[in-house]
């Protein structure tokens, strides 16, 4: 784990690197003081803040413009209508300037050493780093502790267990990466032409296309709080009727036109068969058609009835 200090560096250095915090609010009144003061609380001093309202519905904005006319340097976008996490992060990343940039969601809280102790990582890295990210403690709606997002699993490993470098099988094959400890390397959020406006989230298309062609490094420490209450995007996910798996499913379908090992065609498999079973859970019938239809072209040449056994009956008539 990195030592916890304040960033600083020789008068004769380079200035250090511009990070952009773009700071995405929808109905976060409840906890978004907590968030915008986390954000004054940094001890790195290179920042750029964007705080972006998605047409919410409290008193959000109210909140973010106080916060705005009391620090003249942020920018503040409040936008009309909702236009969704996608397309309100794009609308200010274009704006933006830092070199490196965060995609803050305004209920969670940033640690005080946290660009520092990253910046300190993407400096010490090679050019091809398009990522770090790290642990994180999970919190409730009143702010109280939970747990950790990667876990001691008694045998001195991290559950999930976190992975660094070339990691598009890795990212295929399970959920590891804490979403909001992300500090991303402008030049690849670029490259990638910025979030995908079609799906309904970003975290995990941004993984699986920033894999192809950017390392991911962990930061072994805990530099975030990530807030986990029933509004929140991720406890939406799967629910009747819920865009996400939608989105999933293009995701996957991309990951498809991406992999190039066996190794990693055999983890987009595994994402598939997992996504398609949460689907029959749910008894959500035209994912679970679209899941099937892509397994089918995703398991490997000579595999097919061993990969797709035991889904085929999901398509009885009574199923449909």
């Amino acid at each position: 784990m990195l030592a916890s200090a304040p960033f600083s560096s020789p008068a004769s250095a380079p200035a250090p690197p511009l990070v952009t915090i773009v700071a995405l609010c929808h109905n976060h009144a409840p906890f978004l003081r907590e968030a915008l003061d986390s954000i004054l609380a940094q001890t790195y001093p290179h920042l750029e803040v964007w705080l972006v309202d998605d047409a919410s519905a409290d008193g959000s904005p109210a909140i973010l413009r106080e916060y705005a006319a009391r620090q003249p340097g942020w920018h503040l976008l409040l936008l009309p209508e909702n236009v969704g996490n996608c397309r309100a992060f794009n609308q200010a990343f274009r704006q933006t300037r830092g070199e490196f940039v965060i995609d803050f969601a305004t209920d969670d809280v940033l640690l005080p050493e946290r660009i520092a102790q990253q910046v300190q990582v993407f400096q010490a890295a090679d050019a091809s780093v398009g990522m770090v990210y790290s642990n994180a403690e999970l919190i409730d709606e009143q702010s109280q502790l939970l747990g950790l997002h990667h876990r001691p699993d008694g045998a001195g490993g991290l559950r999930p267990r976190p992975a660094s470098g070339w990691v598009l099988a890795d990212v295929l094959a399970r959920y590891f990466i804490s979403t909001p400890t992300m500090l991303m390397r402008r030049a690849c959020l670029e490259a990638l032409g910025g979030y995908d406006e079609t799906l309904a989230y970003e975290d995990f298309d941004f993984w699986v296309r920033a894999s192809r062609d950017w390392q991911f490094v962990y930061l072994d420490a805990v530099t975030t709080r990530k807030r986990k209450h029933p509004r929140s995007m991720s406890a939406k996910a799967y629910q009747a009727h819920d865009p996400y798996l939608a989105s999933t499913i293009r995701v996957c379908e991309k990951a498809l036109a991406l992999v190039r090992t066996p190794e990693e065609r055999a983890a987009l498999a595994i994402r598939v068969r997992w996504e398609l079973r949460q689907a029959a859970r749910r008894r959500r019938h035209a994912e679970v058609r679209a899941l099937y239809e892509l397994l089918r072209r995703v398991a490997r040449p000579g595999l097919p009835e061993r990969a797709l056994a035991g889904w085929s009956g999901l398509f009885a008539p009574s199923a449909s």
